[in-house]
């Protein structure tokens, strides 16, 4: 790319972006591309991808992502990678993800953290004070792992005595909680820390 003249920074942040774009869509034009000729092209599919000049193994897991996700369950406002940093949960984990992922404008590499994070607390390998520290800080854990449950709540505040409490909800409850919490304008974490003190106080 050749600039023959000088760009202003917007117009050189905005050139960025459109092309940051059409790379991110170009690797789901190959994921496409290789799902097709996997189903039509059985003899001739490995003759062909054998003159790209990416590996096997990135070939591979384009055409596992662009099986998982159908043109209607891509998150346009998320990469491609992404999607491949939970292509190997379950549908409803996918979905719950990415739609985090992109209410919160988590990078890959924050995403990455979280669905990580979250598979060892889930798992007993990490305590909820070895999280990553930037980790939301009203500490709410997702499950990314299993298709019965997906996040486990954690009511962390900041007194000294105050000790996590775990919950977990199935995918089809939690978007219920996430829908009051979206009518009461609050975020999930605020929400649910208000309705348990709510609670308490009337017990």
């Amino acid at each position: 790319m050749l600039f023959t003249t000088k760009q202003s920074f917007s117009t050189w942040e905005d050139l960025g972006t459109e092309l940051f774009s059409f790379a991110d869509s170009s690797t789901w034009w190959i994921a496409d591309w290789l799902v097709y000729g996997e189903s039509v092209f059985h003899d001739r599919y490995e003759e062909a991808i054998r003159r790209t000049s990416l590996s096997y193994q990135t070939l591979r897991n384009y055409s596992w992502v662009a099986r998982a996700f159908s043109l209607s369950r891509r998150y346009q406002a998320l990469s491609f990678s992404h999607h491949l940093e939970v292509v190997a949960l379950e549908q409803p984990e996918q979905d719950y993800w990415l739609r985090k992922a992109e209410e919160l404008g988590w990078s890959r590499n924050k995403l990455r953290r979280e669905v990580r994070s979250s598979l060892l607390m889930r798992q007993g390998n990490l305590t909820p004070s070895d999280a990553d520290s930037d980790d939301e800080a009203s500490g709410i854990d997702r499950t990314a792992a299993g298709s019965t449950s997906t996040p486990a709540l954690l009511d962390t505040t900041s007194e000294p005595e105050a000790r996590p409490l775990k919950l977990q909800f199935s995918a089809e409850d939690l978007e219920g909680l996430e829908r009051a919490a979206r009518r009461d304008g609050e975020p999930i974490e605020t929400w649910a820390a208000k309705i348990v003190r709510r609670a308490i106080a009337c017990s």
